[in-house]
């Protein structure tokens, strides 16, 4: 089968974002997450002699766009990567009185940057959150940054992992029990889905559906939704109403370019 080597050659990897990017909810090794980057880098890994792949993560959860500008982009020059991924502003979108064209200007002068010191420099899309109670409310300021990214890539000559167009993961089971971060299956549907954007066939399909699920009754749903605000809802705005992040005193998983 083609792989990914025959039109790039890609032997080093770095990470940049948020929690998606850090794989928050796919339980790793070591009280670490795995996630979706980790599963790519394993994708990529493949074809290489053991060893000769490096790759970093240095996504940590809760950071906004200049936090990532500030604190990762600049480490991109030093490891001089062959390809990087750049998830970021959708923290920044989520917050009231957000203007996603502004967010854009700072998402380009970062991309600008990156695509200096980087070979590859791939980006991803919002998700459609139609189907998200929290975010559903925002739908149109997500396609409105996604607009403007799809733009700043065509700019700069970005490869794009369109998030919004992947539908497997309007399945709940694609998301873990907060609803705002993916399962292990969902991390590996985007996984796959940035392996295809970087031209890498895959024997998976990202798009594929999935098995029939219970059925679930009006009172089921609605016991669920009770517990999920209680669990995560009401956790979750406390910590922006006291300014706090999930990412206070936490380092990247993996801050420098290392062997798989």
């Amino acid at each position: 089968m083609p792989n990914l080597q025959e039109t790039l050659d890609i032997s080093s990897y770095a990470a940049l974002g948020d929690s998606f990017t850090e794989g928050l909810n796919d339980p790793g090794l070591d009280g670490a997450f795995f996630g979706w980057a980790d599963r790519l880098a394993g994708m990529l890994a493949v074809s290489k002699p053991k060893g000769e792949f490096r790759y970093a993560n240095l996504a940590v959860r809760g950071r906004l766009l200049d936090q990532i500008a500030a604190e990762q982009v600049p480490e991109v020059r030093r490891l001089q990567p062959d390809l990087v991924t750049f998830c970021a502003g959708g923290n920044d979108i989520l917050r009231p009185g957000s203007d996603p064209d502004e967010v854009a200007e700072r998402f380009e002068r970062a991309v600008a940057q990156l695509a200096d010191s980087a070979g590859t420099v791939l980006i991803c899309t919002g998700f459609d959150t139609k189907d998200v109670p929290l975010l559903k409310h925002l739908r149109g300021k997500i396609a409105t940054y996604n607009g403007h990214m799809r733009a700043v890539a065509d700019r700069h000559g970005c490869k794009v992992a369109d998030l919004w167009s992947l539908r497997s993961v309007h399945d709940r089971r694609a998301w873990s029990e907060d609803r705002l971060h993916l399962s292990p299956e969902g991390h590996q549907r985007v996984a796959l889905l940035a392996a295809n954007s970087l031209g890498l066939r895959t024997d998976e399909d990202p798009q594929a559906p999935w098995p029939a699920a219970p059925h679930l009754t009006a009172a089921d749903q609605r016991r669920e939704n009770i517990q999920w605000a209680r669990e995560f809802l009401i956790p979750w705005v406390g910590r922006r109403l006291r300014g706090e992040s999930s990412g206070d005193n936490v380092e990247p998983k993996r801050p420098d370019l290392m062997p798989l």
